[in-house]
């Protein structure tokens, strides 16, 4: 990294409100380093969230985040460039824009990851990120509804509860896949992450518990937190190296508060180095075309985008058993919500998985690569109608991908959104292992357990057959499954962005605390890592404020 002339705005600002600590905002992780933050009392901590307050019923629904898909109040809405190796298709990437971040609008799975992927970020010189060291704080976080053992708390502000809608079509996948020589998995958070089995959510009572409610809701009422939603933080102001004041847009006017101690950047993988890169921290090429005064040099804020991409089959269902059954009959949907009023149960509390599975593509693997999602409903896309007929979906998710991407912004302006690019599909690891998942995912499908649920496979249909069809069909029709990561990496290489205690390498006074610090992908769905390194840096900063 190579200092450049420092940006010195700020001593032509407004005089500004000044607090311990300013968020960048509230999202899995905003929302956690908040709460720890001002728990002693002696803190003042500012919490800073571009979107609203958290007040739309259907964020705390669990079923309602296919009506959040398309929200532009509550969802960024972005999209990436075309695809290259999805025949140059964009993929819509909704990113949470209210309290809560994408906590809000997730599908509320808790699925941590494998053990061996913190002990590979140890390996590659992230001390203190192995998996003995961060379970201690997954388990801080947690209210397990089963009870505390080696792999799990209770008492934590995160409720992780088991389903609380059965079906018989998620019970028939798990037998399938057991058919099929797939184990029996009751706890993928366990011992051991490889098998089928139930889902585990981040729900209490059938209601989501994003981290709004589960970590910001008990520390509003504190006097040294103050949140502050609807403000859009335009840059982060710089007193040589050390990072001062953040300037954010409110009511249209423009507004600064200033750190006493740090500010912490927990705006996501997209959010984060979008932020860094308007405030002068990137590669310097690119900041000088935008007009924008550089610095630090930093090559690599926005290198390194991963992110999990998904592959749906759609089989049409012999019964009318099925969500789509009680979506398209006006009188099943009306006592679905009756009884989801009355008891917190039933369709209404479906999260976006109820069974699934882990799995090898090969055996010369020594983890899982593929995470099956199981849905007793079909659509054509997420958060879209579903469909007329009787359905439901399985997707294959490549859990460790190689192809990397890359965030950069398109201008100056704070609201406009960045160029993203993640080239799904770059690799031929990828791409086989795509293909060979949705081989071992029909396989399944097709086993004696679900069988008789079975009419015809609808996509991608049983005329795809070859390995080069099945590639064809996954470069037409794959999508994300919304785990972006790793734009803002850790580690001590060149191209790192922070250390291991999450600080901007060659800032003071500035961390950055939230997906995009990933070394890489974790296999599983991000939430429940976001939540856990949010927990360990809430230590990290008061441990290095004394």
């Amino acid at each position: 990294m190579r200092e450049a002339t420092s940006c010195a705005v700020s001593d032509r600002l407004p005089e500004a409100l000044e607090f311990d600590y300013v968020i960048i905002g509230a999202g899995s992780a905003g929302c956690v380093l908040a709460n720890r933050l001002s728990a002693d009392g002696k803190n003042s901590v500012l919490l800073l969230e571009a979107g609203p307050k958290d007040r739309n019923i259907w964020i705390h629904v669990p079923l309602g985040y296919g009506r959040l898909f398309k929200s532009k109040t509550l969802n960024w809405m972005y999209q990436t460039e075309p695809e290259p190796g999805l025949d140059g298709r964009t993929v819509f990437q909704p990113r949470g824009k209210v309290l809560g971040g994408s906590s809000s609008i997730n599908g509320l799975l808790y699925v941590r990851g494998q053990h061996e992927d913190y002990d590979r970020w140890r390996q590659r010189g992230n001390d203190g990120w192995g998996y003995d060291d961060v379970l201690p704080y997954f388990k801080k976080a947690e209210n397990q509804q089963r009870g505390p053992d080696d792999f799990h708390g209770v008492g934590g502000p995160l409720p992780v509860s088991d389903l609380s809608h059965a079906d018989a079509l998620s019970a028939a996948f798990i037998a399938a896949a057991a058919e099929t020589g797939i184990p029996k998995n009751r706890d993928f958070n366990g011992t051991t992450q490889e098998g089928a089995g139930y889902f585990q959510t981040t729900m209490r009572y059938g209601r989501r518990a994003s981290t709004a409610v589960a970590y910001l809701r008990p520390a509003k009422a504190r006097n040294n937190l103050h949140i502050e939603t609807s403000a859009l933080v335009q840059r982060i102001l710089f007193n040589g190296r050390r990072a001062q004041s953040v300037q954010y847009r409110k009511n249209g006017s423009i507004h600064t508060a200033r750190a006493r101690k740090e500010i912490l950047v927990s705006s996501g993988a997209y959010n984060s180095p979008q932020l860094l890169q308007l405030s002068g921290i990137g590669p310097a090429e690119l900041l000088r075309n935008h007009g924008i005064e550089v610095v630090l040099d930093t090559p690599g804020v926005g290198n390194d985008l991963q992110d999990h991409m998904q592959v749906r089959v759609v089989m049409r269902c012999t019964q009318r058993m099925t969500l789509n059954d009680v979506i398209n009959s006006p009188a099943r949907k009306i006592l679905a919500g009756l009884r989801y009023a009355a008891f917190r149960t039933g369709p209404l509390s479906i999260a976006a998985g109820t069974s699934g599975a882990f799995f090898k593509t090969s055996p010369r693997l020594a983890t899982p690569d593929v995470q099956i999602h199981f849905l007793p409903f079909s659509t054509d896309k997420m958060g879209e109608k579903l469909h007329a007929f009787s359905g439901f979906t399985a997707s294959v998710c490549q859990l460790r991908p190689e192809s990397r991407g890359s965030l950069r912004i398109r201008s100056a302006d704070p609201a406009t959104p960045p160029e993203i690019r993640i080239n799904y599909l770059a690799t031929e690891v990828d791409r086989t292992t795509n293909v060979e998942g949705l081989k071992i995912l029909r396989r399944i499908l097709w086993a004696p357990a679900l069988r008789p649920y079975v009419v015809d496979e609808v996509d991608p249909g049983i005329k795809v057959t070859t390995d080069e069809q099945l590639l064809k069909y996954c470069r037409q029709r794959g999508s994300t499954i919304y785990h972006p990561t790793s734009t803002c990496r850790m580690g001590s290489d060149p191209l790192a962005v922070v250390d291991q205690r999450l600080r901007v390498r060659g800032i003071e006074g500035l961390r950055v605390i939230d997906a995009s610090i990933m070394p890489d992908l974790v296999s599983g769905n991000t939430n429940a890592a976001i939540i856990m390194i949010a927990e360990k840096a809430s230590d990290m900063v008061l441990q290095d404020a004394r």
